[in-house]
């Protein structure tokens, strides 16, 4: 396969996968979905996420995504279940806007890539964010755009590989999650792919440091983004897919 090829089809599976991390109400982007799960079930990367995306396409509604949404929100907003963190920097340092925010921030910096804040209020080290950069990075790669193969070889290396293995396993054992489990087989063996794309290795696990008591810093900028949340929560607004304030992959 030729390197453009595989870089579209790359930009493919990260659109994919944005989009069960990503929360969007709009119907026409389910339908989209739903489409790019018949294109690679059964163009899959191996027999695991072949029958993987096989069982999504059959749990996924056809003509409504409200099954997705509700497990959407049992796994990663119901108060009432276990607490799915989403960014890096929380699986890194325990904390939320860290180390791994700046990262991204910086990879930013050389792109024209931003994060749209009043349509998306989670931060640019979340997994959904992440997810959809690298969907547009490989797909401007795919167009000629060579100056970004290093940014998202060190994107995928410094920040999605260090912390995809243990959200993916918290998310995995969640007592909600059912379409999520074959999302997770899925996105695991592409996380493989990529590893062998990139020639790199699986991240080391972090080293558990028992304390006596280990309580979440929260910064003051994470309190008052949790209060947007809830507030947009009340007046019945959802967290919006459009993450960039430009973007070249709308066709994908």
């Amino acid at each position: 396969m030729k390197e453009q090829e595989v870089n579209k089809a790359r930009a493919v599976y990260y659109k994919i996968f944005s989009n069960f991390f990503v929360y969007t109400p709009d119907i026409n982007k389910y339908f989209q979905l739903l489409n790019l799960i018949e294109l690679v079930k059964n163009n899959s990367l191996d027999e695991y996420s072949a029958q993987a995306f096989e069982n999504i396409s059959n749990k996924l509604q056809k003509d409504s995504n409200i099954v997705l949404l509700k497990e959407y929100d049992d796994i990663f907003h119901n108060p009432q279940t276990t607490q799915i963190r989403t960014t890096a920097s929380y699986y890194d340092e325990k904390v939320e806007s860290g180390k791994k925010r700046v990262q991204m921030l910086d990879f930013l910096a050389k792109t024209k890539i931003r994060r749209d804040e009043k349509r998306f209020s989670e931060y640019e080290d979340s997994i959904g964010f992440i997810l959809t950069v690298l969907s547009e990075l490989a797909f401007l790669v795919s167009e000629g755009e060579e100056q970004y193969k290093t940014l998202q070889h060190c994107m995928f290396s410094d920040i999605l590989n260090e912390f995809v293995d243990e959200l993916s396993k918290a998310i995995y054992e969640h007592e909600k999650a059912d379409i999520y489990k074959d999302v997770i087989v899925a996105l695991l063996s592409f996380m493989e792919f990529e590893r062998l794309y990139f020639g790199i290795s699986r991240a080391k696990p972090k080293e558990v440091i028992k304390e006596e008591v280990c309580e979440e810093v929260i910064s003051k900028e994470e309190l008052e983004r949790r209060a947007r949340n809830k507030a947009a929560k009340a007046a019945g607004a959802k967290v919006q897919e459009d993450v960039f304030i430009a973007s070249s992959n709308e066709e994908i």
